[in-house]
């Protein structure tokens, strides 16, 4: 597999992309409120957020493909339609289609001359993994395939910023381990990736920050391990007697505990799940004076987390006055 990274073209100094204030109303709909990001060269960063949080139409504003109402975005220190003009910023989305008439090559190469690059197609067909099918009529293709022909196609103006909506949808298991690979190395040699995904398994493998957004409001932005974090405490589950259960609801450093209802009628025994602070001092409990079995513990994960952010912060419960529907469905 080609891995390789990009070359990063010389230019803007500062953050990759900037947003300050940035709002979008549609009629009385708000979309999108008083949003303030700022994006360094080389991060990759997951932009996660509920159907109709606001990211799609914060992603059109990062492509000029829709003016703000307020507020101001940038893209390398200037408006995003100059970086889209010049090929800097490029995007994988999850509308738009392709001529199903015309093999991978053949589509490959079309675009490659629109953007003066048909240098570039032998390069981008092997880092988009298209080799084996380049003489595939797109039509035969899959949903993962052609994909992978719309990351090939972003490619081809070899941009300093990459936008990716869902940008493994379709793909299988080798096809998301190449495409992940070929994005680290670009990052380590500076190019940008922001990526909108509900494979939250995948931000939280590959991407360093989060960014969470929630009736279009930004509800939480920090490194993704930090976010995990944030929730407290590990989870762990066990079997317990049913006659200990009295005791280790008043134990020190337990909150959170859950017993399954279908549990309960499984007899002596029951399966419990819990959270803890000091997760060994409570597993020796469990273990050694409560009669314990089958103990298992894990660190909070990155979907717990954004879980907790978007239907328990206080921005989640308050009431929706706005979505990106507007536009195209929000991903």
């Amino acid at each position: 597999m080609n891995t390789t990274g990009t070359k990063t073209k010389a230019g803007s100094s500062g953050p990759a992309i900037l947003a300050q204030g940035l709002s979008k109303r549609f009629g009385q709909v708000k979309a999108v409120t008083g949003l303030d990001l700022s994006i360094e060269a080389g991060e990759i960063v997951a932009f996660l957020g509920p159907n109709g949080a606001g990211k799609t139409t914060t992603v059109d504003m990062m492509l000029g493909l829709s003016d703000a109402s307020s507020g101001t975005v940038e893209v390398l220190g200037g408006p995003p339609r100059k970086a889209a003009g010049a090929g800097r910023i490029a995007a994988v989305l999850q509308t738009g289609g392709l001529l199903r008439d015309l093999s991978v090559r053949e589509t490959v190469t079309a675009i490659a001359s629109m953007f003066k690059a048909s240098d570039r197609v032998p390069d981008v067909l092997a880092r988009a993994d298209l080799n084996g099918i380049a003489k595939r009529r797109v039509g035969k293709c899959s949903g993962g395939e052609q994909q992978r022909l719309k990351f090939a196609l972003a490619l081809l103006p070899d941009p300093d910023v990459l936008i990716l909506d869902e940008p493994t949808a379709g793909m299988d298991v080798n096809a998301r381990r190449h495409f992940w690979e070929v994005m680290q190395a670009d990052a380590e040699a500076g190019r940008t990736v922001v990526f909108a995904t509900h494979y939250l398994e995948e931000a939280e493998q590959y991407a360093a920050r989060t960014v969470v957004m929630n009736h279009g409001r930004l509800i939480a932005d920090a490194p993704t391990r930090k976010l995990r974090s944030s929730l407290g405490g590990r989870t762990i589950t066990a079997l317990i007697p049913g006659t200990a259960l009295d005791r280790l609801r008043g134990a020190p450093g337990v909150s959170q505990l859950h017993v399954p209802a279908a549990e309960t009628l499984a007899g002596e025994s029951l399966r419990i799940e819990l959270r803890a602070e000091d997760s060994d001092a409570v597993a020796r409990l469990l273990l050694n004076e409560l009669g314990g079995s089958d103990l298992r513990i894990a660190e909070p994960s990155l979907e717990a987390a954004f879980t907790e952010l978007t239907t328990g912060s206080k921005a989640a419960r308050e009431p929706s006055d706005g979505s990106d529907e507007s536009t195209r469905s929000a991903s």
